[in-house]
């Protein structure tokens, strides 16, 4: 991933639903002007999600979402429409398409339903236009388009645009903390989890965001803090650290240097830091027996010395001296039912977009599950929460409450 490139997680996300065969592949093949989707007569021919990111004028950078249909029968037909439910929690504006010839079903009625409880934007589009000896006049949300012979498709992309969510997709990570001509110093470990290659996610876009504030960043691994303090000459306007140097980085660098860390400008950007702040609490209130949820965005290899598995679930128990159990999630597997666990323990969420990172905030919410982030929760148990949310104002405020 190149640091001018928009990630995934930072893209309108657009999806396509609809029951089989309403024509939702060859809507997605004509809006995207790609053969993205197997189109076929065959009913359910879209078995899984269909994700592809591109540049779709006039809205940007997006990720458009074929999903299985909405009526699908069977137990495969029932796993089917439970990932179109996943994806419902990740849409940022969503495309009902429909059946011109047939109207409205029970499952699109379904749909529309599940858009407006969770005000996501959504546009009904009667497909197969080309089949009507006449078209009806439509709502202010509704279009007639035929995809087979791309009729009202450019109408459709200005209408999109047009309802896309106000504001920026993903929220203030760090440019607006440090000034132009700064200095930042980043500590980087390079783990066995790292890409090869390549710095983690969290890492590019903030270097990234560091540049476009005009400012400078110096990268260096965690044995080279104090070398690297001696050596730039100025005072760093802001120190960044791995969540997993916490305590060293705290040592290290003298207490006027402000200090924080990568996961916890992550869960700023993703709007969750506050109710991070005020969920760690939980943790001095844990029992012998209580279960907590650790779960992970992404869906990397595990390994020794894993920070979700292994070492959180470590300092956990050293820190409250209790017997805690711990369960995983990764990737887009997230409960709905929260209510087994006394705590969850979330990563940045560098992997998901804003909208599904506020669906797993407002689970744990309407569950009354506490809810933190990796960084604010190793923060916490290393006894330096306070320093880390100190430069970032809003965060400061809410922790002094």
């Amino acid at each position: 991933m190149g640091l001018n490139s928009t990630v995934s997680a930072n893209r309108l996300h657009i999806g396509f639903f609809g029951m089989r065969n309403a024509g939702k592949s060859s809507l997605v093949n004509a809006v995207t002007g790609q053969e993205l989707s197997v189109v076929s007569s065959v009913l359910g021919t879209t078995t899984d999600p269909v994700l592809k990111t591109m540049e779709l004028l006039p809205l940007g950078p997006v990720v458009i979402i074929d999903t299985p249909g909405f009526d699908d029968e069977g137990d495969l037909g029932e796993m089917r429409v439970k990932k179109t439910r996943e994806i419902l929690r990740r849409v940022d504006i969503a495309v009902l398409a429909v059946d011109a010839t047939v109207g409205l079903s029970k499952a699109d009625s379904e749909l529309i339903d599940i858009f407006t409880q969770r005000k996501i934007p959504f546009i009904t589009v009667f497909n197969k236009s080309d089949l009507l000896e006449s078209i009806p006049q439509p709502a202010a949300n509704e279009i007639y388009v035929s995809a087979v012979n791309n009729e009202g498709i450019f109408e459709l992309k200005e209408m999109l645009s047009k309802i896309r969510p106000k504001g920026e997709i993903c929220g203030k990570l760090v440019g607006d903390l440090i000034k132009k001509d700064d200095t930042v110093l980043l500590i980087t470990p390079i783990d066995s989890a790292a890409p090869k290659g390549r710095l983690i996610l969290p890492q590019q876009q903030v270097i990234r965001d560091i540049l476009d504030a005009d400012a400078a960043s110096f990268v260096v691994k965690e044995n080279g803090i104090e070398n690297a303090l001696c050596s730039l000459g100025v005072k760093p306007a802001l120190v960044i650290c791995d969540s997993q140097v916490f305590a060293l980085a705290n040592k290290a660098v003298p207490k006027e240097i402000p200090l924080t860390s990568f996961s916890i400008l992550m869960a700023r950007s993703k709007g969750f830091l506050n109710t991070a702040i005020n969920g760690v609490k939980a943790i001095e209130k844990l029992k012998d027996g209580d279960t907590v949820l650790i779960s992970e965005g992404c869906t990397h290899h595990r390994q020794c010395g894993d920070i979700g598995s292994v070492k959180i679930p470590a300092l956990l128990r050293k820190f409250t001296g209790k017997q805690i159990n711990i369960e995983l999630s990764s990737g887009n597997h997230f409960p709905e039912d929260l209510s087994k666990y006394a705590l969850v323990i979330h990563c940045g969420g560098c992997m998901l977009n804003n909208r599904e990172m506020q669906y797993r905030m407002e689970t744990a919410i309407d569950n009354g599950v506490p809810f933190t982030n990796y960084g604010t929760a190793l923060a916490f148990m290393n006894g330096i929460l306070e320093r880390s949310i100190t430069p970032i104002p809003e965060a400061f405020a809410e922790f002094k409450k």
